[in-house]
């Protein structure tokens, strides 16, 4: 089977600023209780992710393009890049900022903690 991304733009993603636009590579229910999100997340310039808590979740965020900073549990700022993969644990707060004049794009997957059987 094949399947069209399907793409939403946030406002204000987790108390953010700007547009964000969420390719979904797959739904939730797709992810069969594995994950919540598994897309390409496009940052537009000047916008970000707000601070929060990956509570049940973890988060890998893997860089293809631009740059932007990472702001880590413990408050600090790592300037990322493509080829570059941000790791939120579970329980950890994390955010993002794209500063930049240039859209930057990631993949994420929201993994859950544990898989609940049906």
């Amino acid at each position: 089977m094949v399947k069209k991304e399907r793409v939403v733009q946030v406002e204000g993603l987790k108390g953010g600023k700007g547009i964000i636009e969420i390719h979904h590579f797959l739904s939730e229910e797709e992810l069969l209780g594995h994950a919540t999100l598994y897309a390409r997340v496009v940052m537009k310039p000047h916008s970000s992710i707000g601070w929060h808590q990956h509570v049940g979740t973890t988060e890998p965020y893997a860089i293809l393009k631009g740059e932007a900073t990472f702001v880590d549990h413990d408050g600090s700022k790592t300037t990322v890049h493509p080829g570059d993969v941000c790791w939120i644990d579970v329980g950890q707060w994390h955010s993002m900022e794209n500063n930049t004049d240039e859209d930057m794009e990631m993949i994420a997957i929201v993994l859950k903690d544990q898989i609940k059987e049906a």
